[in-house]
């Protein structure tokens, strides 16, 4: 089977958007480290080029706790479709938004 180039992350940064503009997800990695520590965070996107500090203080406690992390795109497209700075972490709280996310994440890397 041929490999094909990876599809642009249109669906994803669609979801995105729409839960950050529904108050269903937030950027930021404060927000996102406090929603997994409450049990709120249903899954986590870290932007492909996020800091190494970010990946420590989101990604590790996220993995202890079970929430699925999905690998986005880099942080400048994140925050620009957002309508803000660079975004390295989006953390989701809605369980059917991130079903969604995670399927559409799954289905881009197939």
């Amino acid at each position: 089977m041929a490999a094909t180039p990876p599809p642009a992350p249109e669906a994803l940064l669609g979801l995105i958007g729409l839960g950050v503009r529904g108050g269903l997800a937030l950027p930021g990695v404060d927000v996102t480290c406090a929603w997994v520590r409450q049990g709120k965070c249903q899954v986590v996107i870290v932007a492909a080029d996020a800091s190494r500090r970010a990946r420590q203080k989101v990604v590790q406690p996220a993995r202890r706790a079970g929430v699925p992390i999905v690998t986005g795109p880099d942080a400048e497209t994140l925050g620009a479709r957002l309508g803000r700075p660079p975004v390295m972490v989006v953390g989701v709280r809605d369980r059917s938004l991130a079903a969604g996310i995670i399927a559409v994440a799954t289905r881009e890397t197939d």
